[in-house]
């Protein structure tokens, strides 16, 4: 019979935001805490710019033609966070190959200016653009 497990808490026995999960194979372990997006948003790039969804981000921004700032809610610990970025197109006008998703300015404990360049016609607006960031909360 299979235990379930419910709680409102977890803390690490030595430290309270410290706790180590082990691997499926139960010879590697790793940080719960390091393996978390820390702030994730999904929006719809195109015209007045829409949120669908988020963690972590307490607003975005349209800084021009695909490119967006993502503020975060709470701000990561420095600025050597990994994030990274997806998008689509819904459009039958506006498809075709993506040469580049990148950082537009260098990102801040605070923000992420991100930017999407479609090959061939120069910076797009996409239908949905998700962006994720991982690393170490202030």
């Amino acid at each position: 019979m299979a235990s379930i497990l419910k709680v409102d808490d977890l803390r690490g026995n030595t430290s309270a935001g410290d706790i180590t999960i082990t691997s499926e194979g139960g010879s590697a372990t790793m940080q719960l805490q390091q393996g978390l997006i820390k702030a994730w948003i999904n929006l719809d790039g195109t015209g007045t710019i829409a949120t669908l969804d988020s963690l972590n981000i307490a607003s975005v921004t349209d800084d021009g033609s695909g490119a967006y700032i993502n503020a975060f809610t709470n701000s990561f610990n420095n600025v050597n966070y990994g994030w990274n970025m997806s998008t689509m197109n819904n459009s039958s006008t506006n498809k075709g190959f993506i040469a580049g998703l990148r950082v537009s300015t260098t990102p801040t404990a605070s923000q992420l200016q991100t930017s999407i360049h479609q090959n061939e016609t120069g910076s797009a607006d996409r239908d949905f653009v998700c962006t994720s960031a991982f690393g170490d909360l202030a």
